[in-house]
């Protein structure tokens, strides 16, 4: 074991790379210093990560589990993405305060508003603890002993780094399919409060059909601010609660950017699979991103359908919209990047010269073989899986029982879950697209791994709609006030849409989740192996960890791109482009009037530029899902921007990345303090982030 770590170690040491791809530790940052100073780095490791001094990781926090953010002042204010605000904004707006129509700024600090269940967390430290982990492992174990072994090894651990301070939190994650074992330590706040964010017209810009597109026009960001107790320690919302003191804050720059210019994005990318198997790659591209986005297409018509005629049911299903569509759109552009790159291809090519090389050689031979069958058995139960997700659960009702029965069982007050639900819940909505998904799984699926409740009541039924005009008319959960009656009287399971979700789920855990589970954990265990193979194998190749909502370090350098033939994009945005789009008659793009007589004027006093105001730019750094809100830094360690998307052709870059075409996306944050300071005229935000200009 120890062999294989110290090569490991060796291949992150020594080998080349260009500036472009990999997400590294920032622990490890100091063995690619040299590198990121060669393209325009002035810092130096410590001043990137430190856990004896301020670095610029104790101005980074993980934003609700699912994005990034930073803070850019002294006084704890926060900024991150609109987009990852928006469930926030969405949750404090109504008819009479619609704030995603019209912004919220919050003019004094009493005006604040607190949010439920968000919260921040910062990396106190991360280490690798690796050998302790497997402190005792010995090479006659089994997977099951060597699983028990880790699990009590981290228990320890990570027991003893929780009593390392207040409302400390530790998680130890394997990198490289479990080669490796890291410890990250974080400290969490729970008073998060919203503080600004522009109107949808100027946050949204663009909707879903600019969304994971270049050229780019979003004015994606929003406020929020860290509070804790009065000695700076985290603390559950009180009034009693001052702003947060950070150990250390981003100054923001309003220097020019250009071509070339070197850049560095600090966040938590979700989820890469650089490594897989060609048939797992395979499977992505040609079945289940294909279906996925049929499924959601259904939605997303209906969705539209009813919002575009009532302001209401837009405010109710505007962040539900939003969360549906992103997922279908950038599964579209990942397919066809995959595709595009040839990458079933070239894997399978890869794979044959592995297993030539592998043939001698007792731990890796026979790998690639291996693949290919587990991969065969597991399709199937992939599929259906995937059914389960985008056609059972995706119906709310459904989703909603399932809710309600987890509060139930955890013995939890469960009149929050039913309050939530029915503030955005639309009936019409949830019925349509329960048909049109329900025959989709009935087309479908395969026979065997239907439920034989599903063939049961279809047989009672004769029909998917008169099944679901069953469920709707005599299921409690359509309503809030028998929904309660339901709960207190002791026959929950008995309803129609609780039975629906009971039965489905009981037959997805037995019959898929449970045979998938055990094909899977082969595949994981020949990970392992295939993963210290191939770095035996590529000599000249760099290996970084896929990304796991962990804090990474991605580099690069402002660039455009040419996506086909005869295209060239350059790598900034300016407000002309907003004023091309700009359209009164389609929501997506009437941008706010005060905007376009600021551009009548061309006034944009110190945020302009060259007589024009930048608005976003892309540059070359290898970003993911996570990565939305991470900071854009310059070589100084100043504020540039805020990254929040990728370009459409580039998204395929969670499984290849390709530097000639794959581009971050990230907001400029000249566009960021114009909107503050001419659209908003919040001044007392002006006077505490601090500019370079």
């Amino acid at each position: 074991m120890k062999r294989y770590f110290s090569i490991l170690l060796l291949l992150i040491i020594t080998l080349p790379v260009t500036a472009e791809e990999g997400m590294w530790l920032p622990s490890i940052i100091s063995q690619r210093i040299d590198h990121m100073r060669e393209n325009g780095l002035k810092l130096t490791a410590d001043d990137i990560y430190s856990i004896n001094q301020a670095s610029l990781k104790d101005g980074i926090v993980h934003f609700n589990g699912g994005c990034t953010g930073e803070i850019i002042s002294s006084t704890g204010l926060l900024i991150t993405n609109y987009h990852c605000g928006y469930g926030q904004i969405q949750e404090h707006s109504s008819i009479e305060h619609d704030y995603l129509k019209d912004g919220f700024w919050a003019m004094t600090i009493d005006k604040e508003l607190p949010n439920k269940k968000l919260y921040v967390r910062f990396l106190v430290r991360m280490e690798d603890v690796t050998k302790n982990v497997l402190l005792g492992y010995k090479k006659n174990m089994s997977e099951i002993q060597r699983d028990s072994l880790i699990i009590a090894n981290g228990k320890v651990i990570i027991d003893a780094a929780k009593n390392e301070g207040k409302r400390y939190d530790a998680k130890i994650e394997s990198l490289y399919y479990g080669n490796q074992y890291f410890l990250f330590v974080y400290q969490t706040f729970t008073d998060v409060r919203l503080v600004g964010a522009p109107p949808t017209a100027i946050g949204k810009f663009g909707g879903d059909t600019d969304n994971w597109m270049w050229p780019r026009h979003t004015g994606d960001f929003s406020l929020f601010r860290i509070y804790a107790d009065k000695n700076n320690n985290p603390a559950e919302y009180s009034a009693d609660n001052v702003p947060y003191t950070p150990k250390k804050y981003f100054k923001i720059s309003i220097k020019g950017l250009k071509e070339g210019d070197f850049t560095f994005v600090y966040g938590y990318p979700g989820k890469t699979q650089e490594y897989l198997y060609s048939e797992a790659v395979k499977y992505i591209s040609d079945i289940s991103n294909p279906n996925k986005i049929k499924l959601r297409n259904l939605r997303l018509n209906v969705q539209k359908e009813y919002m575009s005629c009532d302001q209401g049911v837009r405010i109710k299903y505007s962040s539900k919209n939003a969360g549906v569509s992103n997922s279908w759109k950038k599964w579209q552009g990942e397919m066809k990047g995959i595709i595009k790159m040839n990458t079933y291809a070239n894997k399978k090519n890869f794979e044959k010269k592995f297993d030539a090389w592998a043939a001698d050689k007792s731990e890796y031979s026979g790998i690639i073989k291996k693949f290919a069958v587990l991969y065969s058995k597991i399709e199937n139960y992939a599929f259906a899986s995937d059914y389960y997700s985008e056609s059972i659960r995706a119906n709310e009702i459904i989703r909603f029982a399932e809710n309600l029965q987890n509060g139930i069982d955890k013995k939890e007050n469960t009149d929050s879950i039913v309050t939530a639900f029915f503030k955005d819940y639309f009936i019409p909505i949830d019925k349509k697209c329960f048909g049109l998904l329900m025959n989709e799984y009935a087309l479908n699926v395969p026979e065997s791994l239907k439920p034989d409740y599903f063939k049961n009541k279809m047989i009672e039924f004769g029909s998917i709609e008169a099944w679901i005009d069953y469920i709707f008319e005599n299921s409690a959960l359509t309503d809030s006030t028998k929904t309660m009656a339901l709960i207190s009287s002791g026959e929950f399971q008995k309803d129609p849409a609780v039975e629906f979700q009971y039965e489905f789920k009981k037959h997805y855990e037995k019959n898929i989740k449970k045979e998938y589970n055990n094909i899977n954990r082969e595949i994981t265990l020949l990970y392992r192996t295939y993963m210290r193979g191939q770095m035996e194998f590529c000599k000249d190749k760099i290996f970084y960890p896929d990304a796991n909502s962990t804090l990474r370090i991605a580099y690069g350098k402002i660039m455009g791109y040419s996506p086909a033939d005869g295209i060239y994009y350059s790598p900034v945005s300016t407000i002309e482009g907003i004023m091309q789009k700009d359209n009164p008659d389609i929501f997506d793009y009437n941008i706010p009037q005060k905007l376009r007589n600021i551009y009548a004027s061309k006034d944009y006093g110190k945020w302009g530029d060259n007589g024009t105001l930048p608005v976003c730019f892309i540059a070359t750094n290898h970003t993911s899902g996570g990565n939305s809100g991470s900071p854009v830094i310059d070589g100084n360690g100043n504020l540039i921007g805020i990254n929040f998307d990728r370009v459409w052709e580039g998204t395929m870059s969670d499984i290849v990345f390709d530097s000639e075409i794959c581009r971050n996306i990230s907001l400029n944050m000249r566009f960021v303090l114009f909107t503050i300071d001419s659209i908003a005229d919040a001044k007392r935000l002006l006077d505490e982030i601090e500019v370079i200009e």
